[in-house]
């Protein structure tokens, strides 16, 4: 990807940086805001500025395995952001199972909108059962997919699978959503219906 005004592409920029590692700012700052925004999607906001931090610290880390024929360094660090949000989740889950063995209870914090975040919380709780109940692989596709934008092309290499399987997880997985989420949850599902463009 080289960006307009004569700066380096992310292929560039990375191959800088196993020279000198500021070269690597490049990457961060085109790429930050959109790796954020998947992950505050995903896990919160306040969760997701740490993560999105950790996904560059990775990334950096991992700057020598990036491909050099690559065009965009994007794929490769929702990849990252994927696998750190399903490790964020599995601690979380831990974390939650043992308050609840330890008979922790949760603060009770009083909301002047309660009313409509009870029912947001209800809709979201609902929406999350059924990813719960999606394969896991077939989730990572569809968030990827509804929540960060990425074509097909781009969800096969952030996820390292031929283009073909993430066709065939996606309709398998809209398939399946169909039939698990209720009728008023499927209204807001034109996300998750839009046509693929150019893949």
């Amino acid at each position: 990807m080289r960006p307009t005004g004569g700066g380096l592409s992310d292929t560039e920029a990375i191959a800088a940086s196993l020279e000198e590692g500021t070269a690597f700012e490049v990457v961060f700052e085109r790429h930050y805001g959109r790796i954020y925004g998947y992950l505050a999607k995903r896990v919160g906001p306040s969760a997701a500025e740490d993560l999105a931090s950790d996904v560059f610290a990775v990334a950096f880390q991992q700057r020598a395995t990036f491909h050099p024929d690559a065009t965009s360094a994007g794929p490769w660090l929702y990849g990252i952001a994927a696998n750190l949000a399903k490790r964020h989740y599995r601690s979380l889950s831990r974390h939650r199972r043992a308050i609840g063995r330890a008979g922790g209870g949760s603060a009770v914090w009083l909301d002047p909108d309660l009313e409509g975040r009870i029912d947001a919380q209800r809709r979201a709780t609902e929406l999350n059962k059924v990813l719960s109940r999606l394969r896991s692989q077939d989730r990572e596709v569809l968030l990827l997919f509804a929540l960060a934008d990425l074509s097909y092309d781009e969800i096969g290499l952030a996820l390292s699978i031929p283009v073909g399987t993430v066709r065939s997880r996606l309709s398998r997985t809209r398939s399946r959503l169909r039939n698990l989420l209720p009728p008023e949850g499927q209204q807001g599902s034109s996300t998750v219906d839009k046509p693929e463009g150019g893949a």
